[in-house]
C-alpha cells in the first residue's frame, strides 16, 4: 500500500513538472502574447509563403549595406519566402499602421549590438512599407540612432553597446566593467525596451572590445566568457528593476541569436552558411540550444520585473540561410552572423507585434 502511494505522488509531481516546468521556462512573462491558448509561438516550423517578404530592400531607406544582400549581389530569393509558423496557433501579419497607431507618440527603443541593429532596421522597414508617404526623420550616430514616423509621433531608437554593462576608459586601456551600467541613463524615459547581448562576448583577438576585465576588485587580461556574461547580464537586471516601472515601460529581451559557421552542428560537417538555399525542415536543430540560453532564461526569472523573452533561438537556428555570407556589403569573407533583410529579423519583429496585441 505504501509503495503504491508513493508511486502516485512521484506520478503526480512529475505530471505537475511537464505541465508547469515548461510553461516557466518559456513563460518569463505577464505580457499578454506569449501563449495563445495555450500555444507556445516560439515552437513550430518554417512554410514557404509566397506572400513574402514585407517590403524590397531597393524601397527601404534605413538598410546598412552589410544586411543589404540582394543589392550586394546575393543570387537567390528562395530564402525571403519562408514564414514561420507555431504548431497549433496562428502568427498574426504584421501591420505597420496598426503599430503606430497603437504607439502614437510613444518612445521604442533596441539597446544592445549589431544584432539590435538588424532587428532595428527590419523594424523600420516593415512599418515603412506598411504606411505609404508616411513622412520620417533617419539619424544615424555611433551610439544613438533613430527613426521617427512624423505623423504618428513614434520614434524608434537604437542605442550601440555590445555588453549592456559598461566599457570604461583606464590608464590600462578599455575595461569592461561586469558591475556598471552608467550608460543606463540614456534608456530611462521609453515607453518599451528591447534588449539584447550575447555576440560580442565570445570575440577575441583584434575584434574583441575590451584589453581587461573588471569583476568586483579584480582587474584580470580573461576569464570564462559564460561566467563574465551571467555576471553582465545579472548587473543589467539588477538596473532594470531598479530603474523600470513595467506600468509605464514594456521590456523584452531580443534572445540570443545563433550563427551557422560550423556545419557539423546540423549534420553537414563541411560546410557553413554560405550556399544554404533553405531552412532546417522540423521544429529541433541537431546541435541543441547554445549555452548562454540557460544563463538568459535564468537570469530573466530571478528578476522582479517581468521581461517578455522574444524566444528567437531556434527557430533561428533553422534558417541556415538566411546569412549574408558573401553578399554584404560591408563585411569581407563569410558573415554567418548577421542576417539579411528583408529575412529572419522581420519575423522577429513579427513575434514582437504579436505580443504587444
Amino acid at each position: 500500500m505504501g509503495f503504491r502511494v508513493i508511486t502516485l505522488f512521484v506520478l503526480f509531481s512529475l505530471f505537475c513538472c511537464v505541465l508547469f516546468c515548461e510553461g516557466e521556462f518559456h513563460n518569463v512573462s505577464g505580457i499578454s502574447g506569449k501563449k495563445q491558448s495555450g500555444c507556445n509561438l516560439f515552437v513550430g516550423n518554417w512554410v514557404v509563403d509566397p506572400s513574402y517578404p514585407y517590403y524590397d530592400s531597393s524601397t527601404c531607406p534605413f538598410i546598412d549595406p552589410e544586411f543589404n544582400c540582394q543589392k550586394y549581389g546575393r543570387p537567390d530569393k528562395q530564402y525571403l519566402k519562408f514564414s514561420w509558423k507555431p504548431d497549433s496557433c496562428s502568427l498574426p501579419r504584421f501591420d505597420g499602421e496598426d503599430f503606430l497607431n497603437k504607439w502614437k507618440g510613444k518612445k521604442i527603443m533596441f539597446v544592445g549590438d549589431s544584432l539590435s541593429l538588424n532587428m532595428w532596421e527590419s523594424l523600420s522597414c516593415m512599418i515603412h512599407a506598411s504606411v505609404r508617404n508616411a513622412k520620417t526623420s533617419f539619424v544615424r550616430r555611433e551610439a544613438l540612432s533613430s527613426v521617427t514616423f512624423q505623423d504618428y509621433g513614434v520614434t524608434i531608437q537604437l542605442y550601440r553597446t555590445p555588453y549592456l554593462v559598461d566599457i570604461i576608459r583606464e590608464n590600462v586601456g578599455r575595461v569592461l566593467t561586469l558591475d556598471s551600467i552608467v550608460a543606463g541613463d540614456s534608456w530611462k524615459g521609453n515607453d518599451m525596451l528591447i534588449f539584447n547581448s550575447w555576440h560580442w562576448w565570445t570575440h577575441k583577438g583584434k575584434s574583441q572590445g575590451w584589453d581587461y576585465i573588471r569583476d568586483g576588485s579584480n582587474l584580470v587580461t580573461n576569464m570564462d566568457r559564460l561566467d563574465a556574461y551571467h555576471k553582465g547580464l545579472n548587473t543589467w537586471a539588477r538596473w532594470v528593476d531598479l530603474n523600470v516601472d513595467p506600468s509605464k515601460t514594456k521590456v523584452f529581451f531580443q534572445g540570443i541569436s545563433p550563427t551557422h559557421y560550423m556545419g557539423k552542428e546540423w549534420n553537414q560537417p563541411k560546410r557553413s552558411c554560405s550556399g544554404q538555399f533553405g531552412p532546417l525542415a522540423g521544429s529541433t536543430y541537431p546541435a541543441g540550444l547554445p549555452p548562454p540560453c540557460n544563463i538568459l532564461n535564468n537570469v530573466l526569472k530571478s528578476m522582479k520585473t517581468q521581461v517578455y523573452l522574444l524566444d528567437i533561438t531556434l527557430l533561428s537556428q533553422l534558417r541556415k540561410d538566411a546569412h549574408p555570407s558573401s553578399y554584404s556589403g560591408d563585411h569581407a569573407g563569410n558573415d554567418c552572423s548577421h542576417w539579411c533583410l528583408p529575412g529572419l529579423p522581420d519575423t522577429w519583429n513579427q513575434l514582437l507585434y504579436a505580443a504587444l496585441s
